[in-house]
């Protein structure tokens, strides 16, 4: 997709291609450092095919180091719109973080969601991320009510951001 000048590279994957499944194991492995286990929300691969959804994966000199995708998802409740996406996957291999990467992903992923008619994307993440938690909140996401698999853990933060207004 495109090449900005610190030398990432987005392409888009499957879910279930060899770069996007080594970072997805990768982010399953921090999740149980971080929380004691991985991420058990369900996960329909067909759900990030085109179409349905988009699955990127950002290389840096030809490795592997990022993932990101959104899928459709019904609006939760209380958000006032009305073609919602779901971001999952956000990741950056742990050498690599504080440079701006997770940024461009987040961009890449809303401007092709946006493309897609898409006007509003929300996200889960965790307590124990406060990373992920100040990169949404500088990118305009603001708190939203619990949905989804993880709608009702005190670990669990959601967040919406629009992307038409």
């Amino acid at each position: 997709m495109t090449t900005p000048p610190h030398g990432l590279r987005l392409e888009r994957r499957t879910i279930t291609h060899p770069d996007a499944a080594l970072l997805v194991a990768m982010v399953q492995a921090e999740y149980v450092q971080r929380y004691g286990g991985e991420d058990e929300a369900p996960i329909d691969p067909g759900e990030f095919e085109p179409g349905r959804g988009t699955f990127l994966v950002g290389y840096v000199e030809g490795v592997p180091v990022a993932t990101g995708a959104w899928r459709w998802h019904a609006t939760p409740d209380g958000l006032d719109a009305q073609r919602c996406v779901e971001l999952k996957r956000m990741f950056v291999v742990d050498g690599l973080r504080r440079r701006g990467i997770a940024a461009l992903l987040l961009e890449a992923l809303e401007d092709d969601a946006r493309a897609t008619g898409a006007d509003a994307v929300v996200l889960e993440t965790g307590i124990n991320q406060p990373e992920a938690i100040a990169l949404y909140e500088r990118r305009g996401y603001v708190p939203v009510p619990g949905f989804g698999h993880h709608r009702d853990s005190p670990l669990s933060r959601c967040f919406a951001k629009w992307l038409t207004r």
